[in-house]
């Protein structure tokens, strides 16, 4: 029997909103105001995407020798954050083509809709306000709902959660294998298929290659469609 669709789950950076480019800047940013340097080849490189601002200052800081204490990483995330939201009040978020036609498609083919990433949740919520899909989407799980992030299963296991435990209550529960994670980094990937669920990888970071662990693999959401996603998640 053919697997059934009932829910998707979003990551948000790289897969909903184009900004990847922008954490990058201003991540340089903070980090040339501590006299450290960052290229955009190391961070692509070693992984530095889809890691949250935590992990990415503790890792910059260790390769350095410097102490990343608690008061050192709060300060620097706190004023990467601020940097974050001026540039977005100033330009709004720049949202991938095809992101607002997917959500609307699925919410109004009756599926449940989450976001499940490591972004800060006003960072979330501001983007959703700006697609005017606020409420469409039924959970959503970001950095500060969890103690572990990706490549740990716990985010995925969070959404299904609440995907289950919010109201609308859905008349069965779902289970992990008629949920959908869409992910554009490995360590989402492998984050979401540890909690049990199918995975499509938008190469919209990395290249398709290196997103071969997904069931499947898109070049962006504007090439897939809601009928083939269903088609796609049938023969999986």
């Amino acid at each position: 029997m053919d697997a059934v669709l009932r829910a998707i789950l979003f990551d948000f950076n790289g897969v909903l909103v184009d900004d990847e480019p922008i954490h990058l800047e201003l991540l340089q940013k903070v980090l040339a105001e501590e006299g450290l340097v960052l290229t955009s080849e190391e961070y692509y490189r070693a992984k530095y995407v889809g890691l949250d601002d935590r992990a990415c200052f503790t890792k910059v800081l260790d390769s350095t020798g410097r102490t990343a204490s608690p008061e050192t990483l709060s300060r620097l995330i706190a004023r990467k954050a601020a940097y974050y939201q001026l540039r977005i009040r100033q330009q709004g978020y720049p949202i991938f083509p095809g992101a607002a036609e997917l959500i609307a498609a699925a919410a109004e083919a009756g599926l449940m809709l989450g976001v499940v990433s490591a972004a800060l949740r006003e960072e979330v919520e501001g983007a959703l306000e700006q697609l005017a899909a606020t409420g469409r989407f039924k959970a959503l799980v970001t950095i500060e709902d969890v103690r572990e992030t990706k490549p740990d299963p716990e985010p995925y296991r969070r959404g299904l959660e609440l995907l289950n435990a919010l109201p609308p209550l859905p008349r069965r529960l779902l289970h992990p294998h008629e949920v959908l994670a869409v992910e554009d980094t490995p360590a989402g990937l492998r984050s979401a298929a540890a909690a049990g669920l199918m995975t499509l990888g938008v190469a919209h970071t990395y290249a398709a290659d290196e997103l071969a662990a997904a069931d499947h693999v898109v070049p962006s959401l504007a090439d897939v469609s809601l009928g083939r996603l269903r088609e796609l998640f049938a023969r999986s």
